[in-house]
């Protein structure tokens, strides 16, 4: 399995680094993040070192989201939430800060007042060229 010495969440996985365990498998682990949007706050990472969602194999992509799965099931029955976000941000300028993939699941409140993204008007005619852009690519 590929690590990376230098990575915070390799340290985790290795136990060089205390984390407060949510779930483990032989894949993937879940913690809680010391700095979370909320109360229960979650990180779910493949135990392999890979960056981002780019850079991820299908099978690593799968097992982590099985157990996004399981444990967001967890999270909003444990922590009476009334829904969840599921975020990953991916390379520095969308807001990577931890260059080892993960996945956040953040539980929201009726009233928390966490925001949402802004969102804007799609213009005319931007959505066919867009859209045929992002298709060619595949």
């Amino acid at each position: 399995m590929k690590t990376d010495p230098n990575c915070i969440f390799c340290k985790i996985v290795a136990g060089e680094l205390p984390k407060f365990k949510v779930y483990e498998d032989e894949n993937t682990l879940s913690f809680l993040t010391i700095e979370p949007m909320s109360k229960g706050h979650t990180l779910v990472i493949p135990k392999e070192h890979v960056p981002n969602v780019f850079e991820t194999s299908p099978d690593t992509w799968s097992l982590a989201q099985e157990t996004v799965r399981k444990v967001a099931h967890a999270v909003e029955k444990a922590m009476q939430a009334d829904g969840v976000n599921i975020n990953m941000n991916n390379r520095e300028h969308a807001g990577q800060v931890v260059d080892h993939f993960h996945i956040h699941i953040i539980p929201r409140y009726k009233g928390d007042d966490l925001q949402h993204w802004p969102t804007r008007k799609i213009a005319a005619g931007e959505g066919d060229e867009i859209s045929t852009k992002i298709s060619s690519t595949l």
